[in-house]
């Protein structure tokens, strides 16, 4: 991979652009990190804010960036991950969900233009909605729906999407866009809704554990270190190619059995208990990888075992921060060892993690 100098990572104070921050840190680039803490969190940039290679602006891509973000020059790479990712978060607001991915990637496209940057914008699978071609392929145009509860984010990538790719023909900038499959990791938020987080952190807590429809359903979950190499290989990408590129763990299972391997990795007594399925939840979901295999030697080294091992670790330790006491062993340690402070931090939503709107959606 080339060096380059400073890169701009929006919505840098979240699940992935943490990360994914750390990571540039880590290859000696100089990072400035945007976010509005709408769902990024502070806590992820505590260590990063000590490494003088690291800059800060608290700013809502929605607006005009600002002055002095814009003033700065030698930025070789633009990432924008700026938008809440899951329906608990980018249903709370629909509205900005959508801006976010129009308005916001409109303005960073902008940026790199005036600043001669390299642009990636963060897809996501919902492009390709409930799909009816498996494994999908970036070829597949999808099928969603765009007036339901989740079209505000789906729609919205695909919109911000064309925005990327028009620059692109337009000759205005050099343009990537990875579309990002389920990831999970550290720095997740306990109340995003994700499946992993929810079904984690209600065995750490010895709550039930929720499985919406009848846990038939599948889903493929890469690890987020993995995820960001793939990331940056796509940004670092020199060749001719121009689509999209999927980002995602192929090996597919259902919600059922990811279940059963939380339960035997927290050793939790917890009880499975069955929720109706939100409207428009796909029944598959899984990526065909094959063009980032070819494009960019990239694939999924993290087994999922050991990923849910580190995950759950990072969400015992949480716990354990917020209630002050020791841990052991998060990742082999029965749930009847964490003491009823931490059981309450980890205490998850439920019914309440579809949101309100989706919930008067819900498929009978």
């Amino acid at each position: 991979m080339k060096r380059k100098s400073s890169c701009v990572v929006a919505g840098g104070a979240g699940f992935v652009g943490s990360n994914l921050c750390e990571a540039l840190l880590a290859n000696g680039l100089h990072v400035i990190c945007i976010d509005n803490f709408r769902t990024g969190r502070m806590d992820n940039l505590r260590a990063l804010k000590r490494e003088p290679r690291f800059t800060f602006f608290e700013a809502d891509i929605i607006e005009a960036l600002p002055t002095s973000l814009r003033r700065q020059r030698g930025i070789d790479w633009v990432f924008n991950l700026a938008c809440a990712a899951s329906p608990p978060h980018y249903q709370a607001d629909p509205e900005h969900t959508l801006l976010t991915s129009v308005m916001g990637t409109r303005n960073l496209l902008a940026f790199a233009e005036q600043v001669r940057a390299r642009f990636l914008l963060a897809s996501t699978s919902e492009i390709y909605g409930d799909p009816q071609t498996h494994p999908q392929v970036e070829s597949y145009w999808g099928y969603v729906n765009p007036t339901g509860p989740r079209a505000c984010y789906d729609e919205g990538k695909r919109a911000a999407e064309t925005l990327v790719f028009d620059y692109g023909r337009a000759q205005r900038g050099e343009v990537r866009v990875a579309r990002i499959f389920n990831t999970y990791g550290p720095r997740m938020r306990a109340d995003d809704g994700r499946v992993v987080s929810n079904v984690v952190t209600q065995a750490l807590a010895g709550d039930d554990i929720t499985i919406y429809g009848s846990g038939r359903q599948t889903r493929s979950f890469c690890y987020v270190g993995d995820l960001v190499a793939g990331l940056i290989r796509l940004m670092a990408y020199d060749g001719n190619y121009s689509g999209a590129v999927n980002l995602g763990n192929p090996v597919e299972m259902t919600i059922h059995e990811l279940v059963g391997k939380v339960l035997r990795l927290t050793s939790s007594e917890s009880r499975v208990v069955r929720r109706p399925l939100p409207v428009d939840d796909p029944q598959r979901r899984c990526p065909d990888i094959s063009l980032a295999r070819r494009l960019l030697n990239w694939a999924p080294q993290v087994k999922l075992e050991e990923g849910l091992r580190r995950t759950i670790a990072y969400f015992a330790e949480e716990a354990a921060n917020a209630a002050s006491f020791p841990i052991g062993n998060p990742a082999g340690t029965s749930t009847r060892r964490l003491t009823r402070r931490s059981s309450a931090r980890l205490s998850k939503m439920k019914d309440t993690s579809i949101p309100q709107m989706e919930r008067t959606f819900i498929n009978p």
